[in-house]
Parts: C-alpha cells; structure tokens; sequence
C-alpha cells in the first residue's frame, strides 16, 4: 500500500487504466461466456415458444369448422335428408349456403357408404375421395379431423356422424348417415397462415428433410390421415434476428466508446437531452403551445416530437369535432328508429284494431265501411313506409342505375300536374298550378323520365303536407349557359327553420316542431330525392322563410334526346260486351294471395283455376283450352314465373298472361313488360285496378277475335 502511496500521478493514472482495463477485459470475457449461454437458452426458448404459438394457431383454425359440423350433425332435416335424399333439400339448405362453410367440399353418405349429394368449390375437381373403410372407424368415433392427398393437394378433413338433435352426445341413437367438409391447403391457405403467424410457410412431402438454419426457427406440424400416417408437413420458418457472431467486437466497441463519450457526455447530455426532455415534460403536463414550438425547433428526433405533438394538438382538435359529430348521428339514429318503431306501429294498431271490430256483428253497413276504408289508408301508409326503406337500401347497395329516354319536358310537366292534382286532399285550400316556362323546349331532353317524375313527385307532395292554405307550384327553366334544365318547387307552408334547412336532406332527419309533429314519415322521402338529383348529375338545395313558405331548386344536365323515333298513333279500341264467365288460371303458391286474388275475380262471375307452381300452370294450360287469361306469380317453386311464362308461350302464344309481383321497383317492372308479359299487377293487391284491367284486357281480346 505504501508503495501505491509513492507512486506519482502518471503511474496512478496508468494503473487505474490498466486495472480498468483489466477489469473491463474480464468483464468482456464473462459477457462473452454469458452470451453464448443465452444464445443457446434463447434460441430454445424461442424455439419453444414458436412451436406452441403454432400449434394452438393451427388447433385455432380448427374449431370453427369442427363446430360448424357439430352443430350442423345435429339436424332432424338432416336426418330424415339421409333418408329422403330430397335433392331439392340439399341445394336449399346446403348447396345454397355453401360459401358460408368457407369449405372447398362438402359431401353427405348414407350407412351404407354411398355418396348421396356433395358440393365441390372449383378448386376441387376429384369426384369422391373420401376413403369408405375410414367411415367404420367414424361410425364408432363420431366426429374425426384428418388430412388426405388428392390430386389437386392436400386437403383439411372434417368428419360427423348425423343424428337427430335430441341426441347431443351421439350416445342414445345410432348414426343416420356421415357429413364431411374438406377445404384445399394451398398457397392461399398457407400464405394466410403465414401472416397471421408472421412465418413463411410452406407444405412440404412428409420425406422432406429440412437443414438447420441458423438466423431462422423452423418448426415443422404433421399432417396425418384417418391412420395416423403422416401424408405431408407443414414448414413454418420465421426469422431469429438475434445475432451473436461479433459480440467481442460489439462489447470492445462498446467499451472504449464508453470510454471516450464519458467525457463529452455530461455537456451534450444537457444540450440535446435535458433541456428538449423538460420541454416534453411541460407539453404532457399544460400543453404549452410555446413550449411545442420550442421543441419543434430543436434539431434531430425532438424537432420531429414536436412536430408530432403540433399534429397530435390538431388531431385531438378534430377528434373532439369529430366526437360531436358522432353523438349527434347515434341521437338522429336512436330518434330515427324510434320513430320507424312509432309510424310501423301506427298503422298496425290501425290495422289489427278494426280488423278485432269488424268481427261485431252488430256492426252497421256504415261503420263497416268506415272501418275498412281505415284498414285500407292504414295498410297503403305501412307499404309507403316499406317501400321508402327498400328504396334507401337499394340507394346505398348501388343497385340503381339511370335509365336515360327521350323525354318531352311540356307534356312531362302536365301530365304530372294532372296526376297529384287529384291527389290533393279537397280539405285543404290550395291552388295548384304549373309555372309555365319562358323558354319552352321544343326537343326531347335526355334524363330518366320515372326519377325525374319520382323526384318532382316527393317534393310536390312535401309541399303539400306543410301548406294548408296558399298554393303550390312547380316548374321549370332552360340555362343555356350552363348547359342544365332548372325546376323549382314553390309553396306557401309553414317554411324551415334555418337550422333544419342546412340539415333537411341528410339521412335519419325529419322535421319536428310544434307546426309538423303530427306530420307521418320516417324523413327518408327527401333523402332519397337527392340521391335520385345526384344520380341524375344535379344539385338540390332549398330557400326558407318561416310563416311564408319553401322553395326547392335542383337541377339535371341539358342533354338533347338525338334519336329519331317514328310514332304511329295507337288504335283505339271500341267495344261494348259481357265479359263474364271466363275460365282464369291463377298461378300463385301463397294461399292467402291465392283467396283474395280468386275472390276479386269471382265478384265478376269468372271461373278461377289454381296452379300451386310454375310446373303446374304450364300443365294446367296446355289440357285446358279454354282459359282465357293467367295471372302468374314471378316468384314460385319448380317453375318461377319467367320460365313458366315462356314454356306456355311455345305452344299458347296468343295467351295473355298478366304478372303478379311484390317487387314494384321500375327496373323489376320493365323487364318483365320486356319479357313479354302483357301487363303486370303488384302486391298488395288494388281491386279497382284489377277491375279495370280485367276490362281492358278482355276487350282487346274480344276486338283481336273480331278482327280474324
């Protein structure tokens, strides 16, 4: 010690770095044994860990299907399918839902081994690969999971038993038949497991022998069949980045550099850590805008954290607008299902409570009528309500598409203001007129004359419900400069407010005020109307004044119809005659539209014929030849309407057929008046239309029978 003592300051020095030295060596040596232990442990552990994420990752893609074919085993339509082999059964309640499997194929066999039906995606084309002597072995294990090779790859086996679902445990009945799903493991399955897992994955022979790799864990899973014999493997390879090679060299490194940074650390350490960490401290703590722009001057990574922060700053701005905005459209939702409750409600109350009153004998010819003429406005306000909600829906699936026609503007706007005139309540006070056009349009325009109706039609009537005294108008004008056709729609009601005037189309609103709460509709009408302008390539807006009345303005693009169209004046028919005591078939599979359809017609003293479905309204007409007209249901069983239509049409070509449907849509109605039908009727059913229809259709009959 005295020695040390005596030593001078240099010698000190380098004894201190030599002992430093030393000690760091040693220090160096027992990291470096240290390391190659860890390496060693952690690439086990790694290891490990990766094989049991897989296993549990490939058991987990799994149980979806063994519970899909659980419970589908556990089916009395199935069981009695085994036995019925009702093919019809199969394509409804299996073939059609096919893709729900996610399944490549899907195969049903009786007790006997023999494949009943199956359905195959194009993937699969092998026919049936099933193995029969493997069936034995499920009879008695009820439900097995194994893996097969076909020609087209590897495939995931799924297997069940079938029984009877009062038997969940498959212990109290003996199997009705065997169900098996199978899915292809391909590049797009593998691929799919590879970035769930984050592996690269690869199906490999069950030979294949994979060499070691040191910057990857390979982890290789089995695939066996029914036997246990394993067909093929599944190779997941992920990267093992952990790299110890130059630990020496990196801890040297490290070692002097520590060395030589300690001296300028504590300096720089104040300068470019300290001081930017205290800004961030601050800007956690007040969010000090200062304090953000003072770090965004900083040089390097802080300069970027402040950025960021100024963008988090913004961003939470917007959230909160954004946040607002949410809760406002979840109110309008929950106000508008609430209301969607009360105006279905309305009329059902309507409907089922006078029905109950019908029911009093008691009752006078007058109440009686009273009653009905309640049930009827009840039933046609339900089937406005459900027809505004199929139209918003069809809106938003884009299955509406513009049908542009030659259209004359003049006689578009009078027969309109034919058609809602005597639509007006006669209670209410209001003049009705259309405003007549300074520049009238001698040419056809270009647009989709039944959305241009429909859209003049929704806000006409939107007039009218808010004005009780005054009048309504609507019209149009000619922008040559702008190239568009301006209509307006003007009335004298109670106006909007300016809130709901920036708010009055959007989806989920409707007015409520004291001056329109007893105003009914779910609010879509307008909402519809302006994806109907927007479709056509307009624009819609609206003008308001409280106590003085609305103005609504949308436009359509100017396009002149440029095709020649030879008009030949339609002949009139004149005839005066009994139509009486013709033989009708209906084709139609609902009773209770069969009864009111077959009433209707028999109230004119006509013999009704039913056909259950397409198939037996083709028989029915070919062995009776005396049926003077068919009304034909489109949507039926074996036959639907359209092919039923045209399998009588080879050999009844003069037979008038009518079509019956519940899709009132325009695209619906021209492609069956396209189709060749002579007219159509839509559900619910109008008894003065059919009436009026009977008429017409009997006397160009009659008139065609004079004329031959």
């Amino acid at each position: 010690m005295n020695r040390l003592c005596s030593l001078n300051t240099y010698f000190k020095l380098l004894l201190l770095i030599a002992s430093t030295t030393v000690f760091f060596f040693l220090l160096y040596t027992s990291l470096y044994i240290y390391t190659l232990k860890e390496e060693e442990r952690f690439y086990k552990t790694t290891y490990e860990q990766y094989d049991r994420e897989i296993r549990s990752l490939f058991r987990l893609n799994s149980k979806t299907p063994t519970a899909t074919i659980i419970d589908v085993t556990f089916w009395d339509a199935l069981v009695n399918f085994t036995k019925s082999k009702d093919e019809n059964w199969y394509n409804h309640f299996i073939a059609s839902e096919f893709e729900s499997y996610e399944m490549d194929y899907i195969g049903i066999y009786d007790l006997d081994r023999n494949l009943i039906n199956k359905t195959t995606s194009s993937r699969i084309k092998s026919f049936d690969f099933i193995p029969k002597e493997m069936m034995a072995v499920l009879y008695k294990s009820k439900l097995k999971k194994f893996y097969l090779k076909i020609p087209e790859g590897i495939v995931e086996v799924f297997a069940a038993t079938i029984h009877p679902s009062g038997d969940p445990k498959k212990r109290k009945t003996k199997p009705s038949g065997y169900f098996f799903m199978a899915r292809l493991l391909d590049e797009t399955f593998s691929s799919s497991l590879g970035n769930i897992s984050s592996s690269k994955v690869k199906l490999i022979a069950a030979d294949y022998v994979v060499n070691p790799e040191v910057d990857f864990v390979v982890v290789l899973l089995d695939l066996k069949d029914w036997k246990n014999k394993v067909v093929s493997k599944f190779l997941f390879k992920r990267p093992f980045n952990l790299n110890y090679n130059k630990t020496k060299e990196i801890l040297f490194i490290v070692v002097v550099a520590s060395i030589i940074n300690m001296l300028i650390f504590i300096y720089y350490t104040k300068k470019w850590v300290y001081n930017p960490l205290k800004l961030i401290k601050n800007i956690l703590e007040t969010g000090n805008v200062e304090s953000i722009n003072s770090l965004r001057k900083s040089k390097g990574e802080f300069g970027y954290i402040g950025n960021l922060f100024e963008e988090n700053n913004n961003q939470r701005q917007q959230l909160e607008i954004a946040k607002q905005k949410a809760e406002e459209s979840d109110t309008l939702k929950s106000s508008f299902l609430a209301n969607l409750s009360h105006e279905i409600r309305t009329p059902m109350n309507a409907i089922m409570g006078f029905s109950d009153l019908l029911t009093d004998a008691n009752l006078t010819e007058n109440e009686k009528a009273e009653y009905l003429k309640i049930i009827r406005n009840s039933g046609s306000s339900l089937v406005s309500i459900i027809e505004d909600l199929i139209e918003m829906s069809r809106i938003d699936a884009k299955q509406i598409t513009p049908n542009y026609k030659g259209l004359e503007l003049e006689k578009c706007m009078a027969d309109l203001h034919k058609s809602i005139k005597i639509t007006i309540p006669k209670e209410k006070e209001i003049e009705f007129f259309v405003v007549e056009s300074a520049d009238k349009n001698p040419k056809n325009i270009l647009t989709d004359e039944t959305k241009l109706k429909q859209i003049i039609v929704n806000l006409v009537t939107n007039a009218v419900k808010f004005t009780e005294k005054g009048f309504v108008s609507f019209g149009y004008e000619i922008n040559k400069e702008k190239e568009v056709v301006v209509f307006t729609i003007q009335d004298s009601g109670l106006g909007i407010s300016q809130d709901y005037s920036k708010v009055i189309f959007d989806r989920f609103r409707r007015i409520e005020d004291n001056a329109s709460t007893e105003m009914k509709g779910l609010g879509l009408g307008l909402s519809i109307t302006k994806a109907y302008v927007e479709m056509l390539g307009g624009e819609i807006s609206v003008k308001s004044t409280m106590g003085i009345g609305s103005i609504f303005t949308f436009t359509i693009p100017l396009k002149y119809d440029q095709t020649v169209v030879e008009s030949t004046p339609r002949k009139k028919i004149s005839f005066s005659g009994n139509y009486e005591n013709k033989i009708i078939l209906i084709a139609e599979d609902d009773n209770i539209n069969f009864l009111l359809l077959k009433k209707i017609i028999e109230s004119k003293n006509h013999t009704v014929l039913r056909a259950f479905n397409g198939q037996e309204a083709v028989t029915i007409c070919a062995e009776n030849p005396d049926i003077s007209l068919v009304f034909m249901d489109i949507k039926m069983p074996v036959l639907n309407g359209f092919e039923a239509f045209a399998q009588i049409k080879v050999f009844k070509p003069e037979l008038s057929v009518i079509a019956q449907t519940a899709y009132s849509s325009f695209e619906n109605r021209e492609r069956i008046m396209q189709f060749g039908f002579m007219d159509y009727i839509t559900k619910p059913l109008d008894k003065e239309k059919i009436f009026e229809l009977l008429d017409i259709i009997f006397m160009e009959i009659n008139s065609s029978n004079l004329k031959q």
